[in-house]
């Protein structure tokens, strides 16, 4: 009797209302996406949801196209004209794990060899792609036992990530917000009153505002997406830069309305079940796994995730931005998307007190850690996890 989908769904709907509740009770101190992943884990280990709850809810099939409609959008969001003043995200994100790989080669090899030491690396440092090339190489040479490593890193890395740059983009948060109630540094509020603008103007390009209808602008969505997808095929460039990439010229150009999915009022339900594919990677990891790579798996990530502070933290003060600016932008490298994006959501909403400090917050924190987190997962982590794996 309660096989039904439906069922499934809302159990699935109900870890992620309990994870906003925390969220909101904590002002977003104990971040959404981290409640969701350790709920996840813990009802998974006690039985009391099947493993396979994503697929019997019929919503991973979908979940799983949804990270290229995402990123077009995002692409709609950022004003190009900040993108020419975010190379300091570039050189903060990469310093990050730069430093990151010293460290753990400088002390991981001594410890536990070069090999471990080589597997923990990639996934530390970025995503899935990562993790597959790590994986397959380590399954060729017969290391099936020592997955175990990159698949716990990629696992847990976001558990310490999230509530690290959570902690300094609040303290950030709070010094634009301070700025913009105070007037004293009016940027914040043109910056907005700018962006409004060219938004205004780019939308009246293309798409008459009568036929801006909910339907068409998912549609457009979809055309971009697609349209990713196959310049990954063809070139073997990484979808998500593709989509980001056709957000940003598309918008532009006024073929898509700034901020599209949620003039299409479908932002929301999109980003929840984005969520359950992220939920759904925690699935082949179990109790047994922590023991059997426990110090490893521990060393690594400590190790690793030092070196992204220091790394942050220097480059940051080399570059002349806030630390506090600067260090969340190189932890993206332990998060990614669509965690970054949620993490500025959550933070903006927070500390704002109406939705003009709320939109100056988000405008302000969102642009270089979405750079940050394509920097690091989609284009360093697989360079580095490449190169790497060529090596054993």
């Amino acid at each position: 009797m309660f096989d039904h989908p439906i069922f499934f769904g809302t159990i699935i709907f109900a870890i992620f209302a309990f994870s906003e509740w925390i969220s909101i009770l904590t002002k977003a101190r104990i971040p959404m996406l981290f409640v969701v992943m350790i709920s996840y884990l813990l009802l998974l280990w006690s039985g009391i949801i099947p493993k396979n709850i994503a697929e019997k809810s019929y919503f991973l099939q979908f979940s799983s196209i949804l990270p290229a409609i995402l990123i077009v959008h995002m692409g709609t969001i950022i004003p190009i004209r900040q993108l020419k003043e975010q190379y300091k995200a570039v050189l903060i994100s990469l310093s990050g794990i730069l430093v990151a790989s010293l460290f753990i080669f400088a002390i991981i090899v001594p410890i536990f060899g070069y090999t471990v030491a080589a597997s923990g690396i990639g996934p530390l440092t970025g995503g899935a792609i990562a993790y597959i090339i790590t994986s397959g190489k380590l399954t060729e040479l017969g290391l099936d036992s020592l997955i175990t490593v990159p698949a716990l890193i990629l696992s847990v890395q976001g558990l310490i990530g999230m509530p690290l740059a959570n902690y300094f983009l609040r303290k950030y948060g709070v010094q634009v917000v301070s700025s913009f109630r105070k007037n004293s540094l009016n940027e914040v509020a043109a910056t907005i009153d700018k962006d409004s603008k060219n938004d205004q103007t780019n939308n009246k390009s293309l798409i008459p505002k009568k036929y801006q209808t909910q339907t068409i602008l998912i549609f457009q969505v979809f055309i971009g997406a697609s349209l990713a997808i196959l310049l990954d095929s063809i070139t073997g460039i990484s979808y998500s830069l593709w989509a980001l990439f056709i957000g940003l010229i598309g918008s532009y150009f006024g073929f898509y309305v700034g901020n599209i999915l949620e003039r299409a009022n479908s932002f929301g339900i999109l980003m929840a079940l984005l969520l359950v594919l992220v939920m759904s990677s925690l699935n082949s990891v179990t109790p047994s796994m922590f023991t059997n790579y426990f110090p490893e798996v521990v060393l690594i990530l400590s190790v690793g995730v030092v070196g992204i502070l220091i790394g942050g933290y220097f480059s940051s003060k080399m570059l002349k931005w806030d630390p506090n600016k600067g260090m969340p932008v190189a932890i993206t490298a332990l998060i990614g998307f669509p965690g970054d994006y949620l993490l500025c959501e959550e933070v903006s909403r927070s500390i704002g007190k109406n939705k003009e400090e709320e939109n100056a917050i988000f405008k302000e924190l969102l642009t270089p850690m979405l750079i940050g987190g394509f920097t690091t997962v989609t284009i360093a982590s697989v360079v580095i996890a490449g190169i790497l794996m060529s090596t054993l």
